[in-house]
Parts: C-alpha cells; sequence; structure tokens
C-alpha cells in the first residue's frame, strides 16, 4: 500500500472547514505528529512537536480554497514532499445541504517507512480526522 485515505462529513459549511482545516493553530491540536504548531516566520511553515517520540516536526501549509485542497508538504527544507492532502467537497456538490461538506485526507508512504511506521500513520490519520470532526463542529456550535 503506497496511499490511504481517511474520510469523514462535516455538518459545518465548505469555508468554514476549509478555514479550520489550513489554519496551522488549529491543526496543532488535532495532528498528533505535529502537536502546538507555531509559527516559523517563513510563509506557510510551521514547528510543532510529535507525540509520539517528542520530535520536532515542521509543516508547510499550503491551501488552494479554488480547488478546496491542502497540502501539506513536510520535511527538511530542501526536501519537502506533499505527504499529506486535504480535498474539502462542499456538501452541496455531493447532495447535502449547505452547511455539510466532504473531507478526505490522503497520505503517501515515504520509502523509508517500515510497516510499522505506515500502520501507525495510518491509524493515526483514521483517528485524526475524527478529532477535527468533532472540534470544528463543536466550534461551529458554538460560534454566535
Amino acid at each position: 500500500m503506497f496511499a490511504h485515505l481517511a474520510s469523514v462529513r462535516l455538518d459545518v459549511p465548505f469555508d468554514h472547514a476549509f478555514d479550520c482545516l489550513s489554519d496551522g493553530h488549529r491543526l496543532g491540536r488535532w495532528a498528533l505528529g505535529s502537536m502546538d504548531l507555531r509559527p516559523t516566520g517563513e510563509p506557510g511553515l510551521w514547528r510543532g512537536t510529535s507525540l509520539f517520540d517528542g520530535s520536532g516536526a515542521e509543516v508547510e501549509i499550503r491551501p488552494d480554497r479554488r480547488l478546496g485542497l491542502i497540502d501539506f508538504y513536510l520535511g527538511p527544507a530542501g526536501a519537502r514532499v506533499p505527504r499529506v492532502s486535504i480535498r474539502v467537497a462542499s456538501g452541496p456538490d455531493w447532495g447535502l445541504p449547505e452547511t455539510a461538506c466532504l473531507v478526505a485526507m490522503t497520505t503517501w508512504r515515504a520509502g523509508w517507512m517500515d510497516d510499522a511506521r505506515w500502520q501507525r500513520t495510518c491509524k493515526t490519520h483514521e483517528l485524526e480526522v475524527l478529532l477535527f470532526k468533532s472540534q470544528i463542529e463543536q466550534g461551529w456550535k458554538a460560534a454566535p
């Protein structure tokens, strides 16, 4: 397996979901491999900490609202690749109400990942879609 997809329906409008999912501060609350993200000063680049081993993690976030696509580039400077992508699809495009959208997170397996690390990544992302679903929907309900 070279790619993994985890998906979920969010009961919030497209724009709200897209804004939340492309916000580094919010990402740092649900992405277990890069918690507590902080901006680095370089546009789009964030630095956090992995909950798995405490190592540092850098994430470059590249959103494209027109495509409903958020690419997350991972790796060291000069060698970052878009290993994780999130696609947000507007609810009405799929027969759902304006207040809903579909979200799919695709992850690519790096050649250096052994089977145990890949399995951990897949299971983590299956949990992360549930985390961001809950956080985004609760935030939407609490908004005035």
